[in-house]
């Protein structure tokens, strides 16, 4: 019965095969020791059936009665045999070193001051001094020389000894993630003390070697004090004569013979199990070079044939053994070195590249396994943390340290990443490390695979103590979860596009130091030094997080602002951008992480005042520099979304009109970014400044309706309205600073009074024009009704049947021509479509023009190129109306409708590429005179624009003429793709473009007006 009742309990404390082991509790080795009682312990051992087992190993090695008693000893205190059976249900190999040794039990549990976590308090000094009386070295002596017989058995127990202790603790501790630095710590210090008591051992095998100083440089995880239980030992070595009476040779070959000497120490066979490999191929020239070189030789290599790796190598590096003084000179040394390795041509690329080939050679099978080298694992981590202290620790002290933890809390506190980041790489690494610690810990191998099999995830599952934790596929979820974290902060942080360029940064570019800066500035094109030294002071000064970002940033966005024309104005702008977002986290942190955005900021600013001026006043602008695809123009299906939810939340007219005018001046300066980054082409943004425009009109109308209807003491509207976009509107080939041009339709409802319906549907108009014109709120986009019938002369709208009557009775011809653009955009749909169902056979009538419209035209034409371009401006730089300009081909293309779309549908559109792309399909143009009109075309529309972009000009004859001032010519050009040598260029690029279109135009338009009249 007492069997059956163990049973149960031994189920619930996680035994495998609790039936076995019931009956094993009465094994007689374990007689007296009432192990029924200790049964609730095992809940948090590893392997609890492992763990019994080598517990009644121990206790029949335990036949001495000193032992015995120690044994008893241990199982009567509650913490003493916690810990003996978490390291006996987990390391077979320390539970056999302990049945081996039983003398060591009292060593390995003995009591003593711990840390928070529990961890054995210690330091270096102390293991150093434990092992050197280990193997019979006095630990006060300069060079300890051991005087054990069997010094290396005696070293390894000793090793063996240190290791269980810190593990017997380290898989009891109630939170092993916080654990885990102290941990590595301990582990790295026993290492040391293993080092220097090898050491002293080999001066004891070594003739003469009183005659030789020599320091062990640790390396690596060495180096930085966070080793894991098992891991090879990156150490490398330096040494120098003590006296004269060996010379420099004979000193190198004595100290040779030391660290051969050392190595076997540790790692040769013996009695007692090897400890770990000594590596030192971190040497200078790998394993081709001397295995141990003076203090000089070593510098002299560092300065001339260095690789950055191995700087990168030096990081971590530390004296761990040996004449410490010599260590010490040796990092005082080579420690500045250090520091400015990531100045080196290539070498943030050099590094990158090496972390991929590291990556390369991780064996397919190991894949997803593999917790150091793989996607996600260790080195992600490390490579990351070590990339931003070389390139940015050139600057700042703090970020010199060898710890990653240290690292990472520098790197979080700098600025350098952020918070969030900071801590995810912070519990990640820790959550990894112990991880890869409860691998190594069964038979102490050196392993960083993530086990497959069941039972060997379970033990390591049950050894964790933490993320909740307990089975193996738990633990396989958490590394999944971690691994994919690690990649994508490894990623997010290491491959920043900041890093090269901040390492390419001279000691002055990095200090920004007045008088370096000044000198600097002006080489670059920068017209106003002082100025920009102004700036940087501003942005730059204080001990805020904020300052200290813009410290990493400024230096190197310096470079990026000169590569625009206008590089004083865009550190103005992002001054002035900085200033009004304050310490917002997220504005920061996307120029520090947010890929290319920094960059693309900066050549915005620099490139365009109208974005220089606009940007900071819609900051949330810079969050689309992040990623490309938020720069591309935004679908009239998304913004009338959008709008509905908008308004919805507003009541009066002018709140209403300001929704779509806010949406407008985004989507304007969403397209003029993508536009400048040349994410959006020209097409593509004509089309989409055309829908910022729609999109107001549409807000406009629906509270010019609701202001009406209230003035008029109505429910609602008497009528459908329709709003129909005239022109470039029309044709949706805005330019930034067009006017909209549109006419009013309305069409009064069942039974409602006409007369009524007219006086509200005026009201409405008008009301619609005030409130897109309004100076008050978002930026105003001027409605124009001048293309209504009649004219300004005209009544302001009409109804659907006084258009029909107007249009067959008394349309002039150039009415005719207007309506080729019409296009509905705002209000009633079906009424829109009714009205483009009434004008189509007015614009494509089915037999053409009669001579005399033909002429009308013609007439027109000419007043308009002679009497509308502006006193003083040649007629050869008029980009809208010179000769070869936009009207021209407009006009052509226009003609060319009138004339043949009542037989060619293709022609029935309202762009004017399209219709001389279909022109040219139809054999009504030549490929080359389609060709000329629509580069005339194109590069006439696109210097409109860069013009508005690159002068932030809104207004103005200026808009519409090609530059004659070099810098205004110089910024047009810059946007235009011309390099600043080649900005005259750009004149004479047009002028020969619209040359070649006038011919056509002069062959093609007037030569239509000479066929129809001659018809």
């Amino acid at each position: 019965m007492r069997e059956q009742s163990y049973t149960s309990q031994l189920r619930k404390a996680g035994f495998v095969e609790p039936a076995r082991c019931a009956s094993l509790l009465d094994d007689p080795a374990l007689a007296g020791m009432e192990i029924g009682s200790f049964l609730a312990d095992f809940h948090e051992v590893a392997d609890p059936d492992q763990c019994l087992l080598a517990l009644i190993r121990l206790a029949e090695a335990c036949q001495e009665a000193e032992h015995s008693k120690a044994l008893a000893s241990l199982l009567g205190d509650s913490r003493s045999r916690r810990e003996l059976f978490g390291l006996l249900g987990m390391s077979t190999m320390l539970g056999d070193f302990l049945i081996s040794h039983p003398d060591r039990l009292k060593d390995v549990f003995a009591p003593g001051p711990r840390g928070a976590c529990g961890i054995p308090r210690g330091d270096q000094a102390d293991e150093r001094a434990s092992a050197l009386t280990a193997v019979g070295a006095n630990p006060s002596d300069a060079y300890p020389v051991s005087t054990e017989p069997d010094a290396i058995n005696a070293l390894r127990a000793h090793y063996f000894t240190r290791i269980a202790r810190v593990a017997a603790a380290d898989l009891t501790c109630p939170d092993p993630l916080e654990a885990m630095p102290e941990v590595s710590a301990r582990i790295t210090d026993i290492v040391g003390g293993a080092l220097e008591a090898g050491l002293a051992y080999a001066r004891s095998e070594v003739e003469g070697s009183e005659h030789v100083a020599l320091t062990v440089i640790a390396m690596g995880k060495t180096g930085a004090r966070e080793l894991n239980y098992v891991s090879d030992v990156d150490v490398v070595y330096v040494a120098s004569p003590t006296d004269d009476s060996v010379d420099e040779s004979q000193a190198m070959s004595l100290a040779a013979k030391l660290a051969a000497k050392l190595g076997q120490a540790v790692s040769a066979p013996a009695g007692e199990q090897a400890l770990w490999m000594l590596d030192a191929n971190l040497r200078p020239e790998g394993k081709d070079g001397p295995l141990v070189r003076t203090l000089e030789s070593h510098v002299a290599y560092y300065k001339r044939w260095a690789k950055g790796w191995e700087f990168q190598a030096l990081l971590k590096a530390r004296p761990a053994a040996g004449d410490m003084a010599l260590g010490q000179r040796y990092i005082d040394t080579l420690w500045p070195e250090v520091w400015e390795a990531a100045s080196r041509e290539h070498f943030v690329e050099d590094s990158r590249a090496m972390r991929r080939r590291v990556e390369a050679h991780v064996p397919h099978r190991e894949e997803g396994r593999q917790l150091k080298l793989g996607k996600g694992g260790l080195r992600d981590i490390e490579f990351t943390v070590q990339l931003l202290q070389l390139v940015h620790g050139r600057s700042d002290d703090t970020l010199r340290t060898r710890s990653t933890l240290d690292s990472i809390a520098a790197l979080r506190d700098g600025g350098y990443i952020a918070r969030k980041d900071a801590d995810l790489l912070d519990h990640d690494y820790r959550l990894l490390r112990t991880l890869e610690h409860r691998i190594q810990l069964q038979r102490l191998r050196r392993s960083h695979l993530v086990p497959s099999g069941e039972a060997e995830l379970r033990r390591v599952a049950r050894a964790m103590h933490c993320e909740g934790i307990t089975t193996g596929p738990e633990i396989d979820r958490v590394w999944q979860e971690t691994r994919s974290e690690v990649r994508r902060l490894h990623q997010a942080i290491y491959y920043r596009p900041l890093l090269p360029e901040a390492a390419k940064l001279s000691p002055d570019d990095i200090s920004l130091d007045q008088d370096a800066a000044k000198a600097r500035l002006a080489s670059m094109g920068y017209l106003d030094p002082g100025g920009a030294i102004n700036h940087i002071s501003a942005l730059t000064s204080g001990v805020s997080r904020t300052a200290s970002i813009q410290r990493q940033l400024l230096p190197v966005m310096l470079g990026w602002f000169a590569a625009g024309p206008e590089p004083d104005r865009g550190l103005l702008a992002f001054r002035v951008l900085s200033e009004k977002m304050g310490r917002t986290s997220w504005y920061l942190r996307t120029l520090r992480d947010g890929g290319a955005a920094a960059e693309r900021l900066c050549l915005l600013l620099s490139s365009s005042r109208y974005l220089a001026q606009n940007v900071p006043d819609l900051p949330e602008s810079v969050g689309w520099l992040v990623d490309k695809k938020d720069l591309q123009p935004r679908t009239r299906a998304e913004l009338d979304a959008e709008l509905a939810s908008t308004i919805a939340r507003r009541t009066s007219a002018e709140d209403i009109a300001n929704a779509g005018r806010y949406m407008r001046r985004r989507e304007l300066l969403r397209t003029a970014m993508g536009q400048v980054l040349g994410v959006v082409d020209a097409v593509a943004s004509r089309a989409a400044v055309s829908r910022a425009a729609e999109i107001a009109i549409s807000a406009g109308l629906t509270g010019a309706v609701r202001a009406a209807c209230e003035a008029a003491h109505i429910s609602g509207p008497v009528s459908r309205y329709s709003v129909i976009a005239m022109g470039r509107l029309g044709g949706a080939e805005m330019g930034y600073a067009s006017d909209a041009d549109v006419i009013f339709v309305h069409d009064p409802l069942a039974g409602a009074d006409e007369e009524e319906a007219q006086r509200v549907a005026v009201d409405v108009a008008t009301r619609l024009s005030r409130l897109m014109g309004s100076l008050s709120g978002e930026p105003q986009i001027p409605v124009d009704y001048d293309l209504r019938p009649e004219g300004r002369n005209g009544r302001l709208t009409r109804s659907l049947a006084a258009y029909a009557e107007y249009y067959e009775r008394w349309a002039d011809p150039w009415e005719y021509q207007a309506l080729l653009r019409a296009r509905p955009i705002a209000g009633d749909a079906e009424l829109g479509s009714e009205f483009i169902s009434l004008i189509d056979p007015y614009r494509y009538p089915q037999r053409g023009l009669e001579p005399a419209k033909i002429r009308e035209i013609q007439r027109i034409k000419a007043r308009v190129e002679t009497e509308r371009i502006p006193r003083g401006i040649s007629v050869q730089r008029h980009l809208k109306l010179g000769r070869g300009g936009l009207s021209d081909v407009e006009w052509t293309a226009q003609l060319l409708q009138l004339e043949k779309a009542g037989t060619y549908e293709s022609l029935r559109v309202t762009s004017t590429l399209e219709v001389l792309a279909a022109c040219e399909k139809a054999g009504i143009l030549t490929s080359e005179q389609a060709e000329h009109l629509s580069e005339a075309w194109n590069m006439a529309s696109l210097l409109r624009d860069m013009n508005f972009i690159g002068t932030g000009r809104s207004q103005g004859t200026k808009i519409d003429v090609l530059p004659h001032d070099l810098t205004d010519l110089g910024v047009v050009a810059a946007l235009l793709g011309f390099e600043s040598s080649q900005r005259l260029d750009v004149e004479e690029e047009y002028l020969r473009a619209a040359r070649r279109a006038r011919a056509v135009v002069e062959d093609v338009f007037y030569a239509q007006a000479r066929e129809v009249k001659e018809r």
